[in-house]
């Protein structure tokens, strides 16, 4: 039991290493033996847990994504989790810019590297599922209109919520002004359940 948990430690710290290592020196600054030395293995041990560099960037990536979870709270409505999301996924990237930087960076990469494209579409993929069922839900309780396409309000609001992930765009007015149009389109606002209570 001991051992699993300091193997899962070790794991997590040569995540977090290459994590920083992205967001400091950009994808090409990432050396491997620097992420090993950083948290005081030897390049073997790092690719024990991480045979090859792509296997270190998904753990990268899942760990960063993780980050995005923390923004899906389980209460509420169904249309209340989605504008918490909306307004959670603002905050986290303007508290932590190296979460953007790191995606941002992945991302560029990912227009020349197949694997690293197969792995931001897996992960953009599992998002857009996660936002769809929240989608699905509110329409069925009667939260959103029943018209919407699930499907294709997800990719947008995937889409607004990753651009806002982009250094230039989280710091911005437009990002916020986005956000706002996309809460007030989809009924999600707060402003409905304001009037109606008045």
């Amino acid at each position: 039991m001991a051992e699993a948990a300091t193997q899962k430690d070790r794991r997590g710290a040569l995540v977090r290493a290459a994590y920083n290592q992205i967001a400091e020196r950009g994808f090409e600054g990432l050396c491997t033996r620097e992420v090993a030395g950083e948290v005081g293995v030897n390049i073997a041990t790092l690719h024990y847990y991480f045979p090859t560099k792509e296997k270190l960037i998904e753990g990268v990536v899942e760990h960063a994504m993780e980050r995005f979870r923390t923004t899906l709270a389980p209460h509420g409505s169904p249309s209340d989790q989605l504008r918490n999301h909306l307004r959670s996924v603002k905050r986290l990237v303007r508290e932590e810019p190296q979460l953007g930087i790191v995606m941002g960076e992945l991302a560029l990469r990912s227009a020349r590297d197949a694997g690293i494209a197969r792995i931001m579409r897996e992960t953009n993929e599992g998002w857009h599922q996660i936002v769809r069922g929240l989608l699905r839900r509110a329409v069925k309780q009667g939260n959103l209109r029943p018209e919407m396409n699930s499907d294709e309000v997800a990719a947008m609001v995937v889409a607004t919520l990753r651009n806002l992930t982009l250094p230039m765009a989280s710091s911005g007015a437009r990002g916020d002004q986005a956000l706002r149009q996309l809460e007030r389109w989809l009924g999600v606002d707060g402003s409905a359940r304001k009037s109606s209570s008045n």
